[in-house]
C-alpha cells in the first residue's frame, strides 16, 4: 500500500517554512530591544520596558472582515495585512497605549506563494508604521474548509500603558474640544454593505472606474486603514487628552458615544462637500441619508480625541505637523437625550 502522507492531504509543512523563511529580513526588522525570542518558536518572548512603574497590558483582536473579498477579487493582497495590524493597535491605542508587539493568524486552503509573503509583508508595515514588533503567528493551511484561492486574517496586539495615565473618557466635561483625523477611505469596515451597493445593485468590476472616485474602484476600496499610532503618542506627550475613539464598526457617533460619560453629549456637523467620494458613491447607490450613513461608515474621521478647550488648536497643529490631516470637529455640550451623538448636515 502506498504511503499517504500530510502533503499528499493538501498540507505543505515544508512550504509554509520556506516562505517564513523568505520573510525573516522583513519579519526581524519589526523587533525591537524588548523582544526576546527568536522566530519559529512555540511562543514569544517580549520585556515590558523597564521605564514603565506601574505599567498595565492592552490588548486587542481583530480581523479584517470582508473587505479580503475584495482582495480575492482584485488579486492583491499587499494592503490587507495592513488593515490587519491598524484595526488592533488602533484600538489600544484608544486607551493611551503604546502598542509593543502583534501576532498574527492566517488560515487558507492552501499556501499560494505568491499571496502569501505579500499578505504577510503588509503585516510587517503596518508593525513598523505602528512602531511595535511581529513576534509570531501561526499559519493553518486547511485543505477543504477553505476555498484554495482564499484566506482568513486574525490579529493580536498588545501595549502598555502606565496605570496612572490610563484613558478611558471619564474625565471628559463640558466644554471640550472633539479633534478629528481624517481615515483613508473605508479603512475595513462596511464591506458587507460595500460589496453589495457596489457589485450587486450599481453592477461594477473591481477594475471598473467609478463616476467621482480617482482611479480603478479597487484602488480606492483596497487602501489600508491608516495607523494613527505614532503622531497621537506624540500628542499623548505634550497635552492632556481626555478620550479617543477608533472609528470602526458603528460609525461617528457609534463610537464616539462610547467614551462620553452620561448627561453629556455631542452636535457633530458633517459637512458633506469635504466627505471623500466614496461615501458619496456609496449613498447615492444605496439611497442612504446622512445618518444612515454615518452609522455604518467613518464618513472621512478614522480617530477622534477629546482634549481640553484651550488645547485644541495646539493640537491640531501638532497632529498634523506629524503627517496627518486633523481639524475640530465639535464641543462636547450637557445632553439629557437618549442619544449621545446627534449627527447634522453642516
Amino acid at each position: 500500500m502506498k504511503t499517504i502522507t500530510y502533503k499528499d492531504s493538501g498540507v505543505d509543512i515544508a512550504k509554509a517554512d520556506r516562505l517564513i523563511d523568505t520573510l525573516k529580513d522583513r519579519i526581524k526588522a519589526t523587533h525591537n530591544v524588548n523582544v526576546l525570542s527568536m522566530i519559529g518558536g512555540f511562543a514569544a518572548l517580549t520585556e515590558v520596558p523597564r521605564s514603565y512603574k506601574n505599567p498595565v497590558l492592552v490588548s486587542s483582536t481583530d480581523g479584517v472582515g470582508t473587505k479580503l473579498k475584495i482582495a480575492f477579487m482584485a488579486g492583491k493582497h499587499d494592503t490587507v495585512g495592513i488593515d490587519l495590524v491598524g484595526m488592533s493597535v488602533n484600538d489600544i491605542l484608544t486607551l493611551g497605549a503604546k502598542p509593543l508587539f502583534f501576532l498574527d493568524y492566517y488560515a487558507c486552503g492552501r499556501i499560494d506563494e505568491k499571496v502569501y509573503p505579500a499578505v504577510v509583508g503588509g503585516v510587517c508595515d503596518g508593525c513598523m508604521q505602528a512602531d511595535c514588533a511581529l513576534v509570531g503567528g501561526e499559519t493553518a493551511e486547511m485543505p477543504s474548509f477553505y476555498k484554495d484561492d482564499e484566506y482568513d486574517l486574525a490579529g493580536f496586539a498588545v501595549g502598555v500603558v502606565e496605570k496612572d495615565a490610563i484613558i478611558d473618557g471619564t474625565t471628559i466635561s463640558e466644554g471640550d474640544a472633539v479633534v478629528g483625523l481624517a481615515s483613508n477611505g473605508l479603512h475595513s469596515n462596511g464591506y458587507s454593505l460595500v460589496r453589495k451597493l457596489f457589485f450587486d445593485v450599481k453592477n461594477y468590476r473591481v477594475d471598473d472606474e467609478v463616476p467621482g472616485i480617482p482611479g480603478k474602484l479597487h484602488e480606492e476600496l483596497l487602501k489600508p486603514t491608516r495607523i494613527y499610532v505614532i503622531p497621537v503618542l506624540e500628542v499623548l506627550n505634550k497635552f492632556t487628552v481626555k478620550g479617543m475613539a477608533h472609528i470602526t464598526g458603528g460609525g461617528l457617533p457609534g463610537n464616539i458615544s462610547r467614551i462620553i460619560p452620561d448627561g453629556l453629549g455631542l452636535t457633530l456637523p458633517v459637512d458633506l462637500s469635504k466627505v471623500p467620494p466614496v461615501f458619496h458613491a456609496l449613498m447615492e447607490a444605496g439611497n442612504l441619508d446622512l445618518n444612515e450613513a454615518c452609522k455604518t461608515f467613518n464618513m472621512g474621521t478614522g480617530f477622534v480625541l477629546i482634549v481640553e478647550n484651550a488645547e485644541a488648536d495646539a493640537v491640531v497643529q501638532s497632529l498634523n505637523a506629524g503627517g496627518e490631516t486633523a481639524e475640530r470637529i465639535g464641543t462636547i455640550e450637557k445632553n439629557a437625550g437618549t442619544e449621545k451623538v446627534v449627527v447634522t448636515p453642516a
